[in-house]
């Protein structure tokens, strides 16, 4: 199909996206593979198409402050390429490796990812076992969510009108911290089915994110707190596997059920946490 009519705009600073986002229903378009398909099928109806691919100020990753800091207009590839976070964070490799086709990786941009916020997704798992923070700017000035505060429900974040998100910000995990991502995709597109991240820190202390089974990525406070502080094994493992998903709303559409998806959850947390034994 063809998307409604609409204006379009390049800018050369974040000032000028966010200026030219003001009053009205515009969109920023970075790798587009979020938000294309959805005009094309005019789900979605932008009156402007901000560009902001040549914004040098979203792009490049650095270590700073104790933070891995990712630029909002980083694509995947650039991060499956990228040795900082190959050093740091190598379960960001993995998920970047297992998105989507060649175009996509190269195109997509892993701020785009987090703000459309698709429930089946891969970096907002991630950055949720990472316990990052998602840095916007507004007119209002800058300011940082915490992602357990940024994925609020279906597609829908805490972001503001009129902000933009400017980078990733990951604490640099503890020297020895293990990590894993295990998912179970949908062979066409290769979005999750079931994702599960898992970040393991030397005092035991572990973090788990799912994303694919419910409306939002989300972090499963009763998994981690049956496993965390205990050594992991097969019996530790289980009883983690036992406790997650409790009071979760879990999805049921044609790809899987809603048993199905909970019991995929169960054997991808199993995974994860054999992964980083």
């Amino acid at each position: 199909m063809i998307p409604a009519a609409f204006d379009y705009q390049k800018v050369k600073t974040v000032d000028e996206a966010i200026a030219a986002l003001a009053g009205g229903d515009g969109k920023l378009l970075a790798g587009g593979h979020s938000l294309i398909p959805v005009m094309k099928l005019r789900m979605n109806r932008p009156s402007k198409l901000v560009d902001i691919t040549g914004l040098s100020a979203l792009k490049g990753t650095k270590e700073e402050d104790g933070e891995i800091v990712i630029g909002a207009a980083v694509t995947h590839a650039d991060i499956f390429y990228d040795n900082l976070i190959k050093n740091r964070l190598p379960f960001f490799i993995r998920a970047a490796s297992l998105i989507g086709d060649l175009q996509v990786r190269n195109h997509g941009t892993i701020g785009g990812s987090l703000a459309h916020a698709d429930p089946a997704a891969d970096w907002p798992a991630l950055v949720l076992a990472a316990d990052g923070s998602i840095e916007v700017q507004g007119k209002a000035g800058k300011r940082r969510i915490k992602a357990v505060d940024f994925f609020t429900g279906l597609f829908t974040t805490s972001l503001q009108d009129g902000e933009i998100i400017i980078s990733v910000r990951i604490p640099v995990p503890a020297e020895g911290a293990k990590t894993s991502y295990q998912k179970f995709e949908q062979p066409a597109s290769r979005f999750a089915i079931v994702g599960c991240a898992v970040m393991r820190f030397p005092n035991s202390k572990t973090n788990i994110a799912f994303t694919g089974v419910s409306d939002n990525a989300f972090r499963d406070a009763n998994a981690e707190a049956e496993i965390s502080g205990k050594p992991l094994n097969n019996e530790s493992i289980e009883a983690a596997a036992n406790s997650a998903l409790r009071n979760v709303n879990v999805l049921s559409d044609h790809f899987a059920s809603e048993e199905y998806r909970r019991h995929l959850a169960k054997v991808y947390l199993k995974k994860a946490l054999e992964a980083v034994m």
